[in-house]
């Protein structure tokens, strides 16, 4: 299984090296090496707020012995003007870190701001709000919890953790039902315990999957509501239903009243907006 402390590890320290290479050489010509500081996060957008708890172990992979105060959490509304948090390290430490702490939390601040919308959307409804894997290479986990924080819910993270069986694999494989059997034995030989979702494209697909069994999840691919509707009634409680494509803000509310259990959105990430937020030095002036 993956271990997000490492994931967040190699990140964070693949990214420094990006951003300062042979050095910073705007800090190094000018700040010296011992002085200390202070900086804020400032918030200039509202929305929701997310990456909180990244930034300050960004901050503490540099610098261990820093004082980081937190004025607002992850998940919490934000509005122009607030405070988020307040760092203390050396100067330094805030200059070499600040973008990558500014570009993680923008990044997640809008993709928790925009599930936000699509979860509001869902309130009394039993649908829940699925990602995807329609995300940035090599920051997927942070994405991921994002969602989370928005208050969705993550479908698989990778290739590794459910079998699902989509349009290429089952052409590829000569039918649905073939591709079906042949992930099950796999399951049962290889990979026990591994849940199976398949892809159907028309209620005849869906009646070939409920022959066929085996499986744990089906998702309506492109369907609309009505077909969602006739599809559920066919699949009767059976197995989890998922409703992805072409599905928005606009018309969610139609595909929830089906009474799906899930809706798997990529556009949550692929299309949110990152919000704008500022690291501000602190400079108090003796008296």
């Amino acid at each position: 299984m993956i271990n997000y402390n490492i994931l967040l590890q190699q990140l964070i320290e693949n990214a420094l090296t990006e951003d300062i290479g042979d050095g910073d050489h705007a800090t190094l010509s000018c700040i010296d090496k011992e002085a200390k500081g202070k900086a804020v996060l400032k918030i200039k957008e509202d929305g929701i707020l997310a990456g909180v708890a990244v930034a300050e172990k960004i901050f503490r992979f540099m610098e261990p012995g820093i004082i980081f105060t937190s004025y607002k959490k992850d998940g919490e509304s934000m509005k122009y003007g607030e405070v988020a948090f307040d760092v203390e390290a050396n100067v330094h430490t805030i200059l070499q870190t600040e973008r990558l702490v500014l570009n993680t939390m923008q990044r997640m601040s809008g993709i928790a701001t925009l599930t936000r919308q699509y979860v509001d959307k869902l309130s009394g409804y039993k649908t829940k709000l699925l990602d995807t894997r329609k995300t940035t290479p090599n920051f997927r986990f942070l994405e991921k919890q994002a969602v989370i924080i928005g208050g969705g819910v993550n479908h698989r993270f990778g290739l590794y953790d459910m079998i699902m069986l989509k349009d290429n694999h089952i052409d590829y494989c000569g039918s649905i039902e073939k591709a079906i059997n042949k992930a099950y034995q796999y399951v049962q030989t290889t990979k026990k315990g591994l849940q199976i979702e398949v892809e159907t494209r028309n209620i005849e697909d869906v009646k070939k999957v409920m022959a066929v069994g085996k499986i744990n999840r089906i998702m309506l691919d492109n369907f609309t509501p009505a077909l969602i509707t006739e599809a559920i009634k066919i699949i009767a409680g059976q197995y989890e239903t998922e409703a992805s494509g072409g599905i928005n803000l606009n018309n969610i509310e139609a595909y929830a009243e089906t009474g799906v259990d899930f809706i798997s959105s990529g556009a949550i990430i692929h299309q949110a907006k990152s919000l704008d937020l500022s690291l501000k030095a602190v400079i108090t002036k003796a008296l």
